[in-house]
């Protein structure tokens, strides 16, 4: 199953536009970064509330 999840994703990001995709890649490595700053439940600082408000209006299709 990975394997067909992996095949359809990376179809979607041939056809996805550039701009979509960078947003897309930020916010995976935002959420990265997040998680590796705990090993429980994260906690969201004032800082990285604003980057998703700033990445929601920048990543229209989201």
């Amino acid at each position: 199953m990975p394997v067909l999840r992996m095949i359809c994703s990376f179809i979607a990001a041939f056809f996805q536009d550039r701009l979509d995709l960078a947003a897309e890649n930020i916010a995976l490595r935002q959420q990265l970064a997040i998680l590796q700053r705990t090993a429980r439940r994260p906690r969201l600082r004032p800082w990285d509330r604003v980057f998703w408000v700033w990445l929601s209006g920048l990543w229209k299709s989201w």
